[in-house]
């Protein structure tokens, strides 16, 4: 889906034109079938400039291939964001040492900022959830250095979350695969950052199915936000 059109119009405040925005896939164990590894170098040829790759979940699980997905990806000269899977059956400030320790930071050259992925609410009351995900991101900001993105999807938001507009300082990156132009945003975030357009894509690189996003442009120019130094964020 390199090279999507987006319609930045009505996105809270963006120019209203149609640019062609950075995008990229979001990866875990299961794009790594048969424990194959991923051809970054044909995912930076066909056009993506970034991807999302899974660290961590709860207390104890690494994804195997986190290591070889975030070292290629360097050297194929892509921008790497890194995400934590949320547990919030379990204390939360556990997990984010864990996130934080095994991807060594996010400040270096060509790193996106750390990703919460809250999609489940580990039996929580809205509250005690809200609570737990301020606790996560307060511990991980602490630990980084930087401010946390955060994922997740329209109905769980407004359900789990009591669709909460307590969060407006994080990135959101949301996840909606419906067919329009925009996704929908939960909480009054002013802005989306990043859109999860599809759980089904195909990229030359990465075998079988894969999400795909793009960048809205809301944290500015991509390559600043993503440390890339001389390399641009589009084209």
């Amino acid at each position: 889906m390199a090279g999507v059109l987006v319609c930045a119009a009505g996105f809270g405040g963006f120019p209203a034109a149609a640019t062609a925005e950075p995008t990229g896939p979001d990866v875990s164990s299961w794009q790594h079938g048969g424990g194959r590894l991923i051809d970054w170098f044909s995912v930076r040829a066909s056009g993506h400039h970034f991807a999302m790759v899974k660290a961590t979940e709860g207390l104890d699980y690494i994804n195997p291939f986190f290591v070889p997905d975030s070292l290629q990806m360097r050297v194929a000269g892509m921008a790497r964001g890194t995400y934590h899977y949320a547990r919030p059956e379990l204390p939360p400030e556990p997990q984010a040492a864990l996130y934080a320790a095994v991807v060594l930071g996010q400040n270096g050259p060509l790193d996106l900022p750390p990703v919460l992925d809250i999609e489940n609410s580990g039996g929580l009351p809205p509250g005690a959830l809200i609570d737990w995900t301020h606790r996560y991101l307060d511990t991980v900001q602490s630990l980084t250095g930087r401010v946390p993105i955060i994922y997740t999807y329209p109905t769980f938001w407004r359900a789990a979350m009591a669709d909460s507009d307590q969060f407006h300082r994080y990135p959101l990156w949301i996840a909606d695969y419906r067919d329009r132009p925009a996704p929908e945003v939960p909480g009054r975030w002013p802005a989306w950052t990043f859109w999860q357009q599809t759980d089904s894509g195909s990229i030359p690189g990465i075998h079988g199915p894969t999400d795909v996003n793009v960048y809205s442009g809301a944290q500015g120019d991509f390559a600043r936000f993503a440390r890339m130094g001389g390399l641009t964020g589009s084209g």
